[in-house]
């Protein structure tokens, strides 16, 4: 079965202690246009129906309902009880507490679909794809982030990468609340520092692309605390290259793959076939 129960269990406990419930809706709005910056709002069909395959608390979900007839939630772990409570508001979101490959969603049915950050915690991304594919009309769109693996980053930077990757290899088997606190301490010793100092650095004039963690330099650090448990609580994490996932893409039943020339990277917008 392309799941893994542990990784499952692990992202529902994060997504309850870090709901975005209480978190400043304007600082979500800046996340949100960063991802959907490229989808194509103004092609969806009236009444359209589409997917959040992964929603894990719902904070992007907050956003897209509003915009459309009927949107399904679907996340395996608890995580979905959380996306309830966050989205009690709207009454067009179903909830599923399912997989991709157990999807109950009827085949060639959605109007659009979207998957940020969660597919490649699944141990066969492309087949996770294809099963994302197959919900999808002919000529919707699909949303997708994946993790990168810092092609277009200097040498040095993947080094630092490569250094981090053995750390979490080492947290990601601890138990949960050791996990936890060791996160929580990258966030305030690493995320933290780094972050603010690309800020300042950007003030005066200097390009801090190739600065680790610059991309939070304007987030609150409630996020920088969320993503350091993503990045180093997980035992699954895949990392892919642009080609890769143009090749898998292409290979689920996609076309026209366009990418977004801003962080974070790679998000990209797909049509099925």
């Amino acid at each position: 079965m392309n799941r893994n129960q542990k990784v499952i269990n692990e992202f529902g406990d994060e997504w309850k202690e870090f709901n975005f419930s209480d978190i400043e809706k304007n600082e979500l709005v800046k996340s949100f246009n960063q991802y959907f910056e490229i989808f194509p709002w103004d092609q969806l069909p009236e009444n359209s129906s589409g997917f959040d395959m992964g929603c894990g608390s719902g904070r992007w979900a907050q956003f897209v309902a509003p915009r459309v007839k009927k949107l399904f939630c679907i996340d395996p772990s608890e995580a979905i009880n959380v996306a309830k409570k966050n989205l009690d508001k709207f009454d067009n979101i179903k909830f599923l507490k399912e997989t991709t490959e157990d999807c109950s969603i009827k085949a060639n049915s959605q109007d659009f679909g979207y998957s940020l950050g969660v597919l490649h915690h699944i141990p066969d991304t492309n087949k996770a794809l294809k099963d994302c594919a197959k919900l999808l009309k002919s000529k919707s769109p699909f949303l997708l982030y994946l993790y990168y693996n810092f092609e277009n980053k200097p040498l040095w930077f993947r080094f630092v990468w490569k250094i981090s990757d053995l750390i979490r290899n080492f947290i990601c088997k601890l138990p949960q609340k050791q996990k936890k606190r060791l996160c929580n301490l990258i966030a305030y010793l690493i995320y933290f520092p780094l972050s603010r100092l690309s800020s300042i650095l950007e003030k005066i004039g200097i390009n801090v692309e190739n600065i680790p963690l610059s991309d939070y330099r304007s987030k609150p650090f409630y996020m920088c605390k969320n993503d350091a448990l993503d990045r180093f609580g997980t035992r699954l994490e895949q990392r892919f290259s642009k080609s890769e996932i143009i090749n898998m893409l292409k290979s689920s039943g996609f076309k026209n793959i366009k990418f977004s020339n801003k962080t974070p990277y790679w998000v990209c917008l797909a049509e099925k076939i």
